[in-house]
């Protein structure tokens, strides 16, 4: 039987399930989605029970099977979700989704008693308070239903959750805790004085490295089982560990988000700044990020452009990179295109679009969005000296985009890399010993280098 490392990847929209081989090979792979329920107040939120059941069927069956032998397991799920336990393990509410809306009076009467608010958000490592900050979740829950939190025995976050179905064992881990929730200081290394003052910490369970790992019999098996990690910092952990130089990581999808594993000023001097946050390292090490809504506003004016010019919804993507075109358009560049998700400065009052090619005007599009992509870079850098940028997600296959970056970080080596696996391999290395050596990236990740085009 092939010897494996099982890994339960969880997001919003898709719950995915992978083998890995000891090379860290993708050797079988699931796929399933749920229909969202409800929680009390009609707000959409993870049905629990549902992912919770399909966990253990799946785990189950694969242990059955006589085609692999599963020496480890671990988690990556999305952040900013708490799981909040009785005494006897139950969860006690529903997952409140973090795009539930925060009442007003929650966070003056939280920044009455923990502000200044400025303050707060720099020590914490946050760009705002709402219920994207688990800690704001619980301080909601002790002032909102008093009568359920008194009954709370633990607050798990959503990747120590599904670690604490397989091994009933109530664990913390730095990766989900740094992850803008609000609960850390940065400056001193701990849970910030509120939390304490609150008595949060009885609830929050001891703090352990995101590498342990629990050595049990699960059903007749003998598995290690990993404690989980939050998706960001598993996507990032492939490069921190086989790329021995500094560099920053373009992770991009429908947000964009710079990490900045090697910063010198984590917490961002600009805290007007809602796009700038700190993520954790397994280590505990902070990491500098900066955002932007990038691949969600690509979709909106893609979809608005297919229209205006009356071409096939997959058309953008057989645009490829016209340095013709790209020359007339920087000749006289204004720019074109009205945001609706991002705000910009120097966007227009409304879309103008004066070419009669779709190809100019697309090029046009993806100048601008990489005007806003190197905005976010250049922050997430602040004054540090890294010479290396890698890009990954949905634009590392954006010809145009890519061409435009590198040319404009034309004194960087720019590098993209097909990580499609990233936040479920990261879980996997995450409680492997194996060392990862520079050629994993080329291996494993299709690891491709670019060059910035001559101006002639």
């Amino acid at each position: 039987m092939k010897k494996v490392t099982a890994v339960f990847d969880i997001g919003k929209t898709n719950k995915k399930f992978f083998l890995f081989d000891k090379d860290f090979k993708e050797v079988h792979k699931e796929y399933v989605s749920f229909d969202e329920i409800e929680d009390e107040d009609g707000h959409p939120t993870e049905n629990l029970p549902a992912l919770q059941k399909w966990l253990k069927d799946v785990f189950n069956r694969i242990l059955k099977s006589k085609k692999f032998e599963v020496k480890a397991i671990n988690f990556s799920t999305y952040g900013a979700s708490l799981v909040h336990l009785d005494e006897d393990g139950n969860p006690l509410t529903p997952l409140y989704n973090y795009t539930k809306p925060l009442p007003e009076n929650i966070i003056s009467s939280f920044f009455e008693a923990y502000g200044p608010k400025e303050e707060f958000l720099k020590t914490t490592g946050c760009a705002d308070l709402s219920m994207l900050n688990s800690g704001l979740q619980l301080y909601w829950l002790k002032n909102t239903k008093p009568e359920v939190f008194k009954r709370i025995k633990f607050s798990l976050h959503l990747p120590q959750y599904l670690s604490y179905i397989f091994t009933g064992i109530a664990l913390s881990e730095y990766t989900s805790i740094g992850c803008h929730t609000a609960l850390w200081d940065y400056s001193k290394k701990d849970y910030h004085n509120w939390v304490y003052k609150e008595e949060f910490d009885k609830i929050l369970p001891p703090i352990v490295s995101t590498e342990t790992s629990i050595n049990m019999n699960y059903n007749g098996n003998r598995i290690k089982i990993g404690v989980g990690i939050h998706d960001s910092s598993a996507a990032l952990l492939p490069y921190v560990r086989s790329i021995k130089k500094k560099f920053v990581l373009v992770s991009t999808g429908t947000w964009s988000i710079v990490f900045n594993p090697f910063t010198e000023n984590p917490i961002s001097e600009d805290i007007y700044k809602k796009d700038v946050l700190n993520y954790m390292r397994i280590n505990g090490k902070p990491v500098k990020a900066t955002r932007i809504f990038l691949g969600n506003e690509y979709k909106v004016q893609v979809d608005k452009l297919d229209k205006h010019f009356g071409v096939s919804d997959d058309y953008h993507r057989t645009v490829k990179f016209d340095y013709d075109t790209y020359f007339e358009i920087i000749q006289d560049f204004k720019h074109c295109f009205r945001w609706e998700s991002i705000t910009d400065e120097s966007m227009p009052e409304k879309t103008h679009i004066s070419y009669h090619k779709y190809e100019h005007a697309y090029h046009q599009l993806i100048t601008e969005l990489v005007l806003l992509q190197i905005k976010c870079i250049k922050e997430a850098l602040g004054g540090d000296n890294i010479a290396r940028i890698y890009v990954d997600g949905g634009f590392s296959n954006n010809d145009i985009y890519i061409k435009l970056l590198s040319h404009h970080f034309r004194e960087k080596k720019l590098s993209t890399t097909d990580a499609s696996l990233g936040s479920a391999l990261g879980a996997a290395i995450s409680i492997s010993d194996n060392k990862l050596n520079s050629k994993f990236l080329k291996k494993n990740y299709a690891l491709k280098k670019h060059v910035p085009f001559i101006v002639s």
